[in-house]
């Protein structure tokens, strides 16, 4: 082991299998599912898409805030020590990653262009290849 640990940075936080996800892949409703899986953040990624496409940006904004600090929690209990890579290729860090992109959306939708400036700035940091993935830049 070395004294200086790991020069190339921290390893990638992978998340666990969410089983929220299988539900809504399954046509679930999303609502029900957010209400049975609270801690997924693929549900409220899922619920804060639909209200943007809905043209609802302050239901959005809430939805993804909560499923954005439901994945920090996840992301902490597996090692994440506030920065380092979340990988788009890992598919449960997907729901995380969503909610993350559907925060920037909500905010700029909403004018707190500080948020949705920080929030694509987090979502590159996790994972240079999440914004395009996203259709985010």
């Amino acid at each position: 082991m070395s004294l200086h640990g790991n020069l190339l940075g921290p390893e990638p936080t992978l998340l666990p299998v969410d089983p929220a996800v299988a539900e809504l892949a399954a046509g679930a409703d999303p609502v029900k599912v957010a209400a049975a899986h609270p801690a997924s953040s693929a549900a409220w990624a899922t619920l804060a898409e639909a209200a943007l496409a809905d043209g609802t940006p302050v239901a959005a904004y809430a939805y993804a805030r909560t499923g954005y600090h439901r994945g920090l929690d996840q992301l902490r209990r597996s090692g994440w020590k506030g920065f380092g890579p979340v990988p788009w290729a890992h598919e449960p860090n997907r729901g995380f990653l969503r909610a993350l992109a559907a925060l920037h959306r909500a905010s700029a939708a909403i004018g707190e262009l500080e948020e949705a400036e920080r929030t694509a700035t987090f979502l590159a940091d996790s994972d240079p290849a999440a914004p395009a993935a996203l259709d985010l830049g």
